[in-house]
């Protein structure tokens, strides 16, 4: 076994496969999203979810300071989506939304949709962990999901 160093860690943790997903938050009237897989369910009852951003993304202030985010698991066919909010400040102007309750925002077509509320955020290394409480869901089973395996997306 090789000593743990970044490029190795990264290169091993490729290896694990991902769906793909896209958070929004809302700050001020304007929409920000980002592109995130390291999305996991936490607890059924109450239902839970979490995420982490770096702490060096574009768009952190706005995610600490939100009281409410939507989390949109990608389909197949949303690749663009993907590789749009991977970016640093992507633009949100030209995307058209669907509207929650909560001033949340969501993608059309995706796979799953979950509407939460941001209960605690853990600062660990590089990164933040957000815990949010899920208050609604929707889910499509008739869509394939977009899976990202070794820093590639796959079918």
């Amino acid at each position: 076994m090789r000593k743990t160093n970044k490029k190795n860690f990264k290169k091993t943790l490729s290896k694990f496969t991902t769906g793909v997903t896209v958070i929004f938050a809302e700050k001020n009237g304007q929409v920000h999203g980002k592109t995130v897989n390291s999305f996991n369910s936490l607890s059924l009852n109450p239902p839970l979810i979490l995420f982490s951003l770096g702490n060096y993304s574009s768009s952190i202030n706005t995610f600490l300071n939100s009281k409410y985010l939507t989390v949109n698991i990608l389909s197949q066919n949303q690749k663009k989506f993907s590789d749009h909010f991977s970016q640093k400040n992507p633009d949100t102007k030209k995307i058209k939304f669907l509207k929650g309750i909560h001033n949340t925002f969501f993608l059309p077509n995706c796979i799953g949709y979950l509407e939460c509320k941001l209960i605690d955020k853990i600062k660990k290394g590089d990164h933040i962990i957000f815990i949010c409480e899920v208050l609604r869901v929707k889910s499509n089973d008739k869509l394939k999901p977009l899976n990202y395996y070794n820093s590639n997306y796959i079918k």
